[in-house]
């Protein structure tokens, strides 16, 4: 039998793909290694899937062409993912900064795709080996089946414990499409002995606002046993480039909290002042650092000001991240030059289609990178769709 494509990869993307292919008539396979479908989607937001983010826009994702994603991002939007939740009666609820969640499950998330596929009448298997793909008078061969088109839907190496791999690379570079070096994204900074002091308040979370060359995030910033991490901290990581310093401003207004403490309580020390304004073991490590140990009054303004100065420009060098085993998702992947931005077609492969995480357009945290999933696999599965019809 002869498909109309074959897609690889039954994540997010390769099921929306599907499911988009297969209801406008298209004859779709969908190929998957592992034992089931989503197993990504499962794990997501503590379980809960954060499936979108009310405030996605094409400045919110990295990429060498930073306009690559506007095109699919704009004809599927995530109002119309919302809609199709809506559809299958799933409830959800809005976290800070626009993140949308399941009331319920994730699992609700695969369920309503593996339900749209079968709308589609898409041939799903599980536990299947791609091996080598061949490709002769524009038909693509793969796992003993043909298509005349052939979607990449196989993510990029972050989780490999999931069984996350660098497959989509290789494809792309079999049909001679660049690569932009792919690297960990959203993902947690190491710190070295210099730093050990931070380290040693494993678990102190703070709100700040965390800047790396000229990006700058405000949310939570977690100190760990072995560096740093927290929403501020992976947004930012996206941007780091190995030697470039982490700087963290975890008071905005500590020049006024310093002040105010100074005329309320100025027999009170330093480490007093700052444990009103953050957690006990974060506000220890700062008074040794600072080395003021005198009571406030005692202290000169001008010295006071130069503290506060370092409190808002707290400078960290990381010695690298935690690596693929812990980044949300890759950055980096198939070069967007090589790729329309309407259909995510290879523009000299016809037929070859590339979506998602394969592909160089990396989202902020939160839900950012399954919107793009769902935008850039709606729009391959709408061409592919209307050249079966």
């Amino acid at each position: 039998m002869m498909f109309d494509a074959i897609i690889l990869g039954a994540g997010g993307a390769g099921l929306m793909a599907a499911a988009t292919a297969g209801q406008m008539g298209a004859r779709v396979l969908l190929l998957e290694h592992a034992e089931k479908a989503g197993k990504k989607i499962l794990i997501s937001g503590g379980g809960r899937c954060n499936f979108t983010n009310t405030g996605t826009e094409a400045g919110c994702y990295i990429s060498e062409n930073p306009h690559f994603a506007k095109s699919a991002l704009s004809r599927y939007t995530q109002w119309d993912f919302l809609a199709l939740l809506e559809a299958h009666g799933i409830a959800w609820h809005e976290k800070t900064l626009g993140q949308l969640f399941c009331d319920g499950s994730a699992r609700q998330v695969v369920a309503m795709l593996l339900a749209e596929c079968t709308r589609g009448n898409v041939d799903i298997r599980l536990q299947t080996q791609i091996g080598e793909i061949a490709h002769r008078d524009g038909v693509f061969h793969v796992a003993g089946e043909s298509a005349r088109n052939l979607v990449v839907a196989t993510g990029g190496p972050s989780i490999p414990k999931m069984g996350a791999t660098g497959v989509a690379y290789d494809i792309a570079r079999q049909f001679g499409l660049n690569v932009v070096d792919p690297r960990p994204a959203l993902v947690r900074f190491t710190l070295g002995d210099t730093d050990r002091s931070f380290k040693a308040i494993s678990g102190v979370s703070v709100p700040a606002v965390a800047r790396t060359g000229e990006v700058s995030f405000e949310e939570a910033a977690l100190f760990t046993h072995r560096g740093l991490s927290g929403p501020a901290i992976l947004q930012v990581s996206s941007y780091w480039s190995s030697g470039q310093p982490v700087w963290l401003n975890i008071l905005p207004d500590v020049h006024d909290v310093l002040a105010a403490a100074k005329r309320r309580m100025p027999r009170s020390r330093m480490k007093a002042a700052l444990a009103e304004s953050l957690p006990k073991r974060l506000a220890d490590v700062l008074h040794d650092m600072l080395n003021i140990d005198r009571e406030l009054a005692n202290v000169p303004d001008a010295e006071l000001n130069r503290a506060a100065d370092i409190l808002t420009n707290m400078r960290f060098l990381p010695t690298g991240t935690e690596g693929y085993a812990k980044a949300e998702v890759t950055a980096g992947g198939v070069d967007t030059n090589a790729l329309s931005s309407k259909t995510m077609e290879a523009r000299e492969v016809p037929g070859l289609f590339v979506i998602a995480e394969a592909v160089d357009v990396t989202g902020w945290l939160g839900g950012y990178n399954f919107q793009w999933a769902w935008s850039s696999a709606v729009a391959a599965g709408t061409e592919i769709g209307q050249r079966a019809g």
